[in-house]
C-alpha cells in the first residue's frame, strides 16, 4: 500500500515536472505594434528605424517579443482612415502614428486600442487630447506644438534675412496643423515687421503656380510648412526654390541636406525614438490617459552654407553661432 502511494506521488510529481517543463518551453507572447505613417515607405524609413532602435534599447526585439505591422499613406491624407481601420481589424496592441491627421484617423477608428502619436501639431487644439499633462482617453505621445515652433522659425528667418519685408508661406489647407501654425505666425508678424503672403497648395500640380505668385508678390524669403505633401515632393519644391534664389526655412531637416537653406526644430527621427518609451510603458500595462504628452527638449538649427553662397545670402554671425550644423 505504501509502495503504491509512493508510486502515485512519484508519477504525479513527474507529470507536474513535465507540465512545468512544457510551460517553460512555450514561446513568449508576441506584442503587435501597428505603425502608420502618412509618408511612403522610403520617406518614412528613418522614422521607423528610429522607433525600432528605441524599442530595441528597451528590450523589444522583432521576432522575439514584438511584431510591427506597417502601413503607409503614400502622402495621401484620405488613405489614413482606411489604414487605421486595417490596424484595428488586426487587433494590434498599440498604434504608433505620425502627423495630426494620422492621429485623428486612429482616434476615430478606435476608442480602446492605445495610440502613440508623433506630431508637430497642437494635440489639444485639434481635439486629440484633453491636455498635455492629462491626455485622457486612449491617446498620448510626442508633440512639438507647431504654432509656437512656426513663430520661432519665422523669427529666425527674419533674423537671417534682416532686410526682408514680405515672406511667402507655402501651406496645405487640407492639413489642420498647418492652418494653426499659420495663425501662430500671423500673431508674430507685427513685432517682426514683416508681411506674410500665404499660398495654399493642395497638390504638386499647383507648385509652379504658387512660385509664380511668390515672384509677383516680390517676397524676399519663403517658409515651407511641415506637411507630407511637401515632404513627398521635396525635390520639385527645392528645384523651384533654387530657381527663385530666395532664402527658405524648410519644414524638414532632410530638406537642408538636399539643398534647402535652413531648418529649425526637432527631428521626426528623434521624436519617433522617444515614442518607443510610450510603447514600452503601454505594453507593460500603463494607460495612455495617465502618460503626459512630451515635448522635445532638443531643437536643431541646420544651415546649408553651400546654398547660402549660391543664393548670395550672408548668414549673420548671431545665427551661425547658434547653428548645430553648417553644411559646407
Amino acid at each position: 500500500m505504501i509502495t503504491r502511494r509512493i508510486l502515485i506521488v512519484a508519477l504525479g510529481a513527474g507529470a507536474l515536472a513535465t507540465s512545468f517543463a512544457s510551460f517553460a518551453q512555450l514561446p513568449p507572447k508576441i506584442a503587435r505594434i501597428g505603425s502608420m505613417s502618412p509618408l511612403s515607405a522610403a520617406a518614412a524609413a528613418h522614422n521607423l528605424a528610429a522607433l525600432r532602435r528605441g524599442l530595441r534599447d528597451l528590450g523589444w526585439v522583432e521576432g522575439r517579443n514584438i511584431a510591427i505591422e506597417t502601413r503607409y499613406a503614400e502622402g495621401k491624407y484620405d488613405r489614413l482612415s482606411e489604414l487605421a481601420a486595417e490596424l484595428v481589424r488586426l487587433k494590434v496592441d498599440v498604434i504608433v502614428t505620425g502627423s495630426t491627421p494620422g492621429a485623428l484617423a486612429a482616434k476615430n477608428a478606435t476608442a480602446t486600442i492605445p495610440i502613440v502619436m508623433v506630431t508637430p501639431g497642437d494635440p489639444v487644439e485639434s481635439g486629440l487630447i484633453s491636455s498635455l499633462a492629462h491626455p485622457g482617453g486612449n491617446l498620448t505621445g510626442v508633440t512639438t506644438l507647431g504654432r509656437e515652433l512656426s513663430a520661432k522659425r519665422l523669427a529666425l528667418l527674419k533674423e537671417t534675412v534682416p532686410g526682408v519685408a514680405r515672406i511667402a508661406v507655402l501651406t496645405n489647407p487640407d492639413n489642420l496643423e498647418s492652418a494653426a501654425s499659420v495663425k501662430g505666425m500671423e500673431a508674430a508678424v507685427r513685432s517682426l515687421g514683416v508681411q506674410l503672403e500665404v499660398l495654399e497648395v493642395r497638390g504638386p500640380a499647383e507648385f509652379e503656380k504658387a512660385f509664380a505668385a511668390i515672384t509677383r508678390a516680390r517676397a524676399g524669403a519663403i517658409m515651407v510648412m511641415t506637411d507630407i505633401l511637401f515632404h513627398t515632393h521635396r525635390e520639385r519644391i527645392l528645384e523651384l526654390v533654387s530657381k527663385s534664389r530666395l532664402p527658405t526655412m524648410c519644414g524638414f531637416r532632410e530638406d537642408v541636406d538636399a539643398g534647402g537653406l535652413m531648418f529649425y526644430g526637432a527631428t521626426l527621427a528623434d521624436m519617433n525614438y522617444r515614442a518607443a518609451t510610450y510603447v514600452d510603458k503601454i505594453l507593460k500595462g500603463a494607460k495612455p490617459a495617465d502618460l503626459p504628452v512630451e515635448q522635445p527638449t532638443k531643437f536643431e538649427l541646420i544651415i546649408n552654407g553651400k546654398t547660402a553662397k549660391a543664393f548670395g545670402v550672408k548668414i549673420p554671425q548671431s545665427v551661425l553661432v547658434r547653428a548645430d550644423r553648417v553644411i559646407e
